[in-house]
């Protein structure tokens, strides 16, 4: 998906609906009949309470998870009727994901967790180095690169990462809580790194209950009981991109 062939948003939702059924007990209307639009080099941030239906929401942008209803295109193309074969494909070569809780390879080395996703693609091993390389070094982890994530901190695990998710240079980030299971110091570091790559045109889609997290974004959706209940352009849509977080930043917590 070749943003030179694609023209018009890169996300376009319709009708999405998303209903979890356990077992002995009452279905969960987890996502109902969602309308979301995400263009080009936005910053969106979903934010509401747990148990809202934004982490199911996120899910089903990325392909990990399937809607029961509803239409999804990602750069111009339809892509809620892919099996999960063509879904890996396209999160391999088009769309990033950061999750709170980090889901690294825990017996790979930090260069190896970051290369892998690249060298799935088809990059040369050397291209691959390459790639990993210089998003180390711009994300602070220079001579980490032999160690386990189990000897990094939760900020440089949350580091590792975004430079997995971005080392593929995706068209598309999704972020799902990335600063949950971070400190204050943690969570602004997440904010710079998503803010820097955001000013250079990458396309963000962050879930965060965290009011802070949100007010770094371009815009902002409400989200309640699986519905869109607001859908703000902060700045009153002529604020330029990242320039929310200049003044996020400024909170020290």
């Amino acid at each position: 998906m070749n943003r030179d062939e694609a023209s018009g948003p890169i996300v376009r939702a319709a009708g999405l609906v998303k209903t979890y059924r356990p077992e002995g007990a009452a279905p969960v209307h987890a996502v109902r009949g969602v309308d979301l639009t995400v263009e080009p080099g936005e910053f969106v941030a979903v934010t509401g309470p747990s148990g809202a239906g934004k982490s199911t929401l996120l899910h089903l942008l990325g392909g990990l998870d399937r809607p029961d209803s509803g239409s999804l295109w990602l750069d111009g193309r339809q892509v809620d009727g892919y099996r999960e074969a063509r879904w890996a494909e396209l999160r391999r070569n088009h769309i990033g994901i950061v999750f709170q809780f980090f889901n690294l390879v825990s017996n790979l080395s930090v260069a190896d967790n970051v290369e892998l996703p690249a060298l799935l693609a088809g990059r040369s091993p050397r291209q691959a180095r390459a790639a990993r390389g210089e998003l180390l070094d711009e994300l602070g982890l220079t001579g980490k690169e032999n160690s386990t994530p189990g000897e990094l901190s939760g900020g440089e695990q949350q580091r590792v990462a975004l430079a997995r998710a971005l080392v593929n240079t995706p068209s598309l980030l999704l972020a799902d809580e990335p600063a949950g299971s971070l400190d204050s110091k943690g969570t602004r570091e997440v904010l710079r790194l998503l803010a820097r790559f955001h000013r250079r045109g990458q396309t963000i889609v962050l879930v965060t209950h965290d009011a802070r997290m949100a007010s770094a974004a371009d815009r902002v959706i409400s989200f309640f009981d699986g519905r869109v209940v607001d859908d703000a352009h902060l700045g009153g849509g002529t604020q330029r991109p990242g320039a929310g977080v200049a003044d996020v930043l400024k909170l020290k917590g």
